[in-house]
């Protein structure tokens, strides 16, 4: 099959059905998204970025969901972004709401000066206790934070002792950040794609990637996107 017809009927209702779900909800969507600085590695449009670095679903990801549903989201997401914790919620209802036509995959995206830790204590969840875990660790450190690096660090073992995980391991884990280079692979990989801020996600469907830059959206304008990749995929 030509790739090409194939994007002109997803990519481009995908962009008009965003276009028209900003206009139906009247809201500044820029002020969904926690902003990055500008730096040297993100000051480039988001015209000239590319979304080759934004791979596909990896044996190390996380996914709520099936790993070959039709459609796969993944977002790029920290755990001290308010907007993220807003979108966590909303893709859990999704998830449930679109049960094995989608999946949903948790990327880091740290932009926040607690982030980093939080992220290792995420990953050491999921070292720990498997990918059950993570989502239920993860969904745990968004309920007790209050966004925008107010999360006592010392609540990161009170969860996992409340999750049943071995604390002693947990924090030794933790402390030997032997995550950090995957979480700020994962940073470097999004702001090649020329992400601006938190939370940004992209769809895969029908062979495509599909860049959600809005942010936070709500479940309805998701809604209305995920019905129109569905379709035309």
């Amino acid at each position: 099959m030509n790739p090409e017809p194939t994007k002109q009927s997803l990519s481009i209702p995908v962009a008009i059905i965003v276009a028209g779900a900003l206009i139906a909800f009247g809201i500044y969507w820029s002020g969904r998204t926690n902003t990055l600085a500008p730096t040297a590695k993100n000051t480039g449009s988001a015209q000239q970025a590319s979304l080759d670095s934004i791979k596909p679903v990896q044996p190390t990801d996380h996914v709520l969901g099936d790993p070959k549903a039709k459609v796969v989201i993944v977002e790029y997401s920290d755990t001290e972004c308010p907007f993220c914790k807003q979108f966590h919620n909303t893709m859990n209802q999704i998830v449930t709401a679109y049960k094995g036509q989608v999946s949903w995959v948790f990327r880091h995206f740290p932009v926040h000066s607690k982030s980093i830790n939080e992220g290792n204590a995420l990953e050491c969840a999921a070292e720990l206790g498997g990918n059950d875990m993570f989502w239920k660790y993860t969904a745990e450190v968004f309920n007790q934070t209050a966004s925008n690096d107010t999360l006592d660090q010392a609540v990161l073992p009170q969860i996992a002792l409340t999750l049943g995980l071995d604390v002693t391991k947990f924090n030794a884990c933790v402390a030997s950040k032997k995550y950090d280079a995957k979480i700020t692979r994962d940073r470097n990989d999004v702001v090649a794609a020329g992400a601006q801020g938190t939370p940004y996600s992209v769809i895969f469907a029908g062979g495509e990637k599909i860049p959600i830059t809005q942010g936070a959206l709500p479940y309805d304008a998701m809604k209305n996107i995920i019905d129109t990749v569905l379709k035309n995929s």
